[in-house]
């Protein structure tokens, strides 16, 4: 099997319609998630996981410092592009 993050997704989709009668809440709940959806789970992780780096997050935590560093890293420029200039300071006068 391919593991790309479209192949991926529509299998973690068709894990979920094989239990059409549970709510999400249901399909999610860490201690009770069907395996084929948590298999599912796991390779849209490792397919995505490879769109930014070859090697795997050892943790959730190291993905999501990573993401975030890399967001803060691209939009920094956009950041400082939108700050209008600051104005200095006016001294109170004396007459």
């Amino acid at each position: 099997m391919s593991e790309t993050p479209d192949t991926s997704t529509q299998e973690g989709l068709d894990a979920r319609a094989q239990y059409p009668t549970s709510t999400l809440a249901d399909l999610y709940d860490p201690l009770m998630m069907p395996t084929p959806l948590l298999k599912a789970h796991q390779q849209l992780d490792r397919a995505v996981d490879r769109c930014y780096r070859p090697e795997p997050f050892p943790s959730d935590r190291h993905r999501v410092e990573y993401l975030f560093a890399l967001y803060e890293q691209l939009t920094a420029p956009l950041v400082a592009a939108a700050k209008p200039p600051r104005k200095g300071r006016r001294l109170p006068t004396t007459a």
